[in-house]
């Protein structure tokens, strides 16, 4: 038996999490809740979007919102998480909070973009309509113009 799991959470831009000496460390994914102990056989599977949960010997519960993870288990103490983001924190009400207004955020942002978008793409057909009401490439369209 080992001393504990050692964890390690990263995302593309940063390592979230290193530490070891973890004694129960829960997740979930597509097909339900899962546990981990010391000495866990092999194991991988993917998280969508999640709450990981760990402790070690003394101490309370930690936790990791996680989107977009793939949770792996090698040689029974090694749980490695790599994901799109995490977010950390002992407060699990609180960490709730920040990522749903986090979430919020970021829809708000995305829905911006895409009224920008919209903007810009109308702007463009009504440039284009005008040049066209005022005779621009409509010659060449209609045939006029072929004279040799």
């Amino acid at each position: 038996m080992t001393d504990g799991l050692s964890l390690s959470i990263a995302t593309p831009l940063r390592i979230v999490l290193d530490e070891t000496g973890i004694l129960s460390l829960r997740g979930e994914d597509a097909s339900g809740g899962f546990g981990i102990l010391p000495g866990h056989a092999d194991y991988v599977t993917v998280i969508d979007a999640g709450v990981l949960r760990w402790r070690g010997e003394s101490g309370p519960w930690r936790y990791c919102v996680v989107r977009g993870a793939v949770f792996t288990v090698s040689g029974g103490e090694t749980v490695h998480v790599a994901c799109r983001d995490a977010v950390t924190g002992d407060d699990l009400a609180t960490l709730q909070a920040e990522v749903a207004e986090s979430r919020r955020a970021h829809d708000d942002a995305s829905r911006r973009t895409r009224a920008q978008s919209a903007r810009l793409h109308a702007r463009a057909i009504r440039r284009l309509m005008h040049g066209l009401a005022l005779g621009g490439d409509t010659v060449a369209l209609d045939g006029e113009g072929d004279e040799p």
